[in-house]
């Protein structure tokens, strides 16, 4: 019975051996073989580090206001008699736009004309009377007195006709008319805007670190997107103190609008730009990478091995301005590194890889700075 039972427990103890021993060797025998294997080569894009000229600019909001603007009002109250203008009319400088019911100052013109040919004669006699010595010096003074005040009450009561229009005090396009035949106005009650739509101001505003950038003179571009700014100008003016509630500094630029496409109140985007710079080390912002250990990319290498393989190594970097999809590299890279510009998700330090540049990717942000 001890015979058998002995014989029993040796054959347990081969089987049990043998199932331990055997899972042993296929756990050793999968681990080699994963050690021993290569992950596949990742697909991915590439782009050229390139040193290029760069173009720094200042990017800004601004608003358009006309370089000549008004709203027209007149200085005497009156009753409307006649409106010259329709809404955006061209006018003329000096053209008369609107009269007010001017009957009694014509009058009182009128009269005051008659008395100024009057003392004019009166004059003129004295003077023939005093030539030929039987007038008085006396009479010529009081004649002479007499015909100086009337020219002065003629010009009077036409400066008060006067004030009876409303004309334009320069060329330009008129608004809509905001009173109505018969209406009775006083001082100061807006007629109608009149703006000169040739020549464009844009107020914006930058911030203080970028005022030492600025410079009279300065070439601006401007438009209602960044894509599209087909205006150009310059800076005129900078105002020399600095907002201390916004950190802000005012700034104007002069555009010219000469098919009349900007509006005064118009809301655009401005660029100003600064001189250009040579041999600026730019990638494509798709290659960079930003992490909490820094910014870096993945530089293109080929392995020192017989097939030549491709592979990454991780590059940390240092990264400056951002412009058009580009970003400015400080240091960390060289004019002809070949960098990762779309995969960088699956690779890792030391990754085989393969270029595949039939799609490029599209810069987030492209018009960030």
């Amino acid at each position: 019975m001890i015979k058998r039972f002995i014989i029993a427990f040796i054959l347990l103890a081969v089987v049990v051996g043998g199932l331990v021993g055997f899972n042993l060797f296929r756990d050793q025998a999968i681990a080699d073989f994963f050690a021993n294997m290569q992950r596949p080569a990742v697909a991915v894009s590439t782009a050229e580090v390139e040193a290029v000229t760069w173009q720094p600019t200042v990017r800004a909001i601004g608003t358009v206001n006309a370089a000549r603007g008004v709203d027209l009002t007149m200085e005497v109250t009156g009753v409307v008699k006649e409106i010259l203008f329709k809404a955006n009319d061209t006018v003329e400088e000096g053209q008369v736009l609107v009269r007010l019911d001017d009957e009694v100052q014509r009058a009182d013109l009128a009269a005051a004309q008659s008395q100024l040919d009057l003392n004019r004669q009166a004059l003129t006699r004295a003077l023939e009377l005093q030539e030929r010595g039987v007038g008085s010096q006396s009479a010529l003074d009081t004649a002479q007195a007499a015909a100086t005040a009337s020219a002065s009450q003629v010009e009077k009561l036409q400066a008060v006709l006067n004030q009876k229009q409303l004309r334009a005090p320069f060329g330009g396009t008129i608004g809509i008319p905001q009173i109505d035949l018969g209406q009775y106005i006083s001082p100061g009650q807006i007629v109608a805007t009149l703006q000169d739509l040739g020549s464009m101001h844009v107020n914006f505003t930058v911030p203080e670190q970028q005022f030492g950038v600025l410079a009279i003179g300065q070439p601006v571009r401007v438009g209602l997107s960044e894509d599209d700014m087909p205006f150009r100008g310059e800076i005129t003016g900078i105002d020399p103190k600095i907002d201390p509630s916004t950190r802000l500094v005012s700034v104007r630029a002069e555009i010219e609008n000469p098919q009349g496409k900007l509006n005064p109140g118009q809301f655009v985007r401005v660029r100003v730009e600064l001189p250009s710079e040579d041999d600026v080390i730019i990638v494509p912002q798709t290659a960079l990478v930003t992490s909490l250990y820094g910014d870096y990319v993945y530089r293109v290498k080929q392995a020192e091995t017989e097939d030549g393989e491709l592979t990454v190594e991780q590059v940390f970097v240092k990264p400056g301005r951002r412009s058009n999809g580009d970003v400015e590299i400080v240091s960390g890279l060289a004019a002809g590194d070949v960098v990762v510009n779309a995969g960088q998700n699956r690779l890792s330090n030391g990754a085989r890889v393969t270029i595949n540049n039939e799609v490029q990717p599209t810069a987030a942000g492209a018009n960030a700075q």
